[in-house]
């Protein structure tokens, strides 16, 4: 099917490398490799990092003009899309333009990651909230990347009076597993010292809390052989190296994509706290390399990481657990090697692109028969 497509918070060809951006690219590569035409309608980008009312309504303003214009270029050109997708709204980042054009041109309109926090109903963000809300009670599908983010959904179907079974689903996170190597028929048992690795940013706020709990949880493990890897860079990368003994680590800096890649399958086991992480695109990537993971079950996490067969997960923030679980695997070699093995089949199995592809074109074939039965009935959407 032909999709417009826009992502409200970030354009996909924005210049500074994230997690959100990162999604989204995967999500569009997705859909083409299950042979959808994905054009993206505009770069908008709504989001703002301070509130207010003039502020908000100023955006809102702009987008509304900036719907009319792309929808009179499609209809000098002819296009007619099947189905509206916008890719993560959110009070800072809420579309306009998404259902402004989805009602020109009567068609589907369809959210895939949308975050919803009911104190923003009032207050600085009120207009962005309103909007956000506005954008999901137009949309014919609405999809989480997984249960947790599902979960914070339902009031709002709820407080609409609506049947969540009929619009909102799951589609998990998924990678690109060509630009990962094949690992070795039988990765062998690893052997002390440990080798781990760790991959996060050095910025304030949940990554400096995430450094800080695997200091805390390494410096009650002295006692047992290994060597963490640290790929990173940021503001607080002292205070966050100065956490760590000196002679047990190898800090690389900030790396491009290409070379994290190269350094997963160079270790034994991935670690990373996880603080607040919606899900951690290093997990993927470490289990999708054969590394099994020690990690916080905080938010998506656990629906990444299969607890006992794919990694452990401690409490989120709880330093001695974390240790606890480390120390684990750090005493069991052959179960850190199945943890790998396991890991990788299960990366194939449920987040590969071509099974991103299959939730994805089923989703949106739920949001065109939403759309559908709500078309066929008498009364107005």
């Amino acid at each position: 099917m032909k999709i417009a497509f826009t992502a409200p918070m970030k354009p996909l060809d924005d210049p500074t490398p994230s997690g959100d951006r990162t999604m989204g690219r995967l999500i569009v590569k997705a859909l083409e490799f299950g042979g959808h035409e994905v054009h993206t309608a505009t770069r908008f980008q709504a989001w703002r990092k301070n509130g207010g009312d003039a502020e908000l309504l100023s955006v809102k303003s702009a987008a509304l003009q900036e719907a009319e214009r792309v929808g009179d270029v499609w209809e000098q050109e002819g296009y007619q899309p099947d189905i509206f997708l916008t890719y993560h709204l959110y009070h800072k980042a809420p579309d306009w333009i998404g259902p402004a054009l989805a009602d020109r041109f009567n068609i589907p309109f369809a959210v895939i990651e949308a975050s919803r926090a009911r104190k923003r109903r009032t207050g600085p963000w009120a207009i962005g909230f309103q909007g956000a809300d506005d954008a999901l009670t137009r949309a014919d599908g609405i999809a989480a990347l997984h249960d947790w983010d599902r979960d914070r959904l339902l009031p709002f179907f709820e407080e609409t009076g609506t049947d969540p079974a009929q619009r909102l689903r799951t589609v998990l996170p998924f990678l690109d597993l060509s630009a990962f190597a094949k690992p070795q028929s039988s990765r062998p048992v690893p052997e002390p010292p440990f080798r781990l690795l760790t991959v996060g940013m050095m910025r304030e706020g949940d990554k400096t809390a995430s450094y800080e709990v695997l200091a805390a949880a390494l410096g009650q493990l002295s006692d047992l052989p290994w060597h963490l890897t640290i790929v990173g860079d940021g503001p607080n990368r002292d205070a966050i190296l100065g956490q760590l003994p000196k002679d047990r680590i190898a800090w690389l800096g900030a790396l491009p994509p290409e070379q994290v890649i190269a350094e997963y399958p160079k270790h034994d086991l991935f670690v990373w706290p996880a603080i607040r992480e919606s899900f951690g695109f290093v997990l993927l990537e470490a289990q999708a390399s054969s590394l099994g993971v020690v990690a916080g079950d905080a938010l998506g996490v656990p629906e990444i990481v299969a607890n006992g067969t794919t990694g452990l997960l401690a409490p989120e923030g709880d330093a001695p657990a974390f240790a606890e679980r480390l120390r684990q695997l750090l005493t069991d070699p052959q179960r850190v090697r199945s943890f790998g093995e396991a890991a990788r089949a299960r990366m194939f199995a449920l987040h590969s692109l071509d099974a991103g592809a299959r939730r994805l074109d089923a989703f949106l074939n739920c949001a065109l028969d939403h759309y559908k039965r709500l078309s066929d009935q008498p009364k107005d959407r």
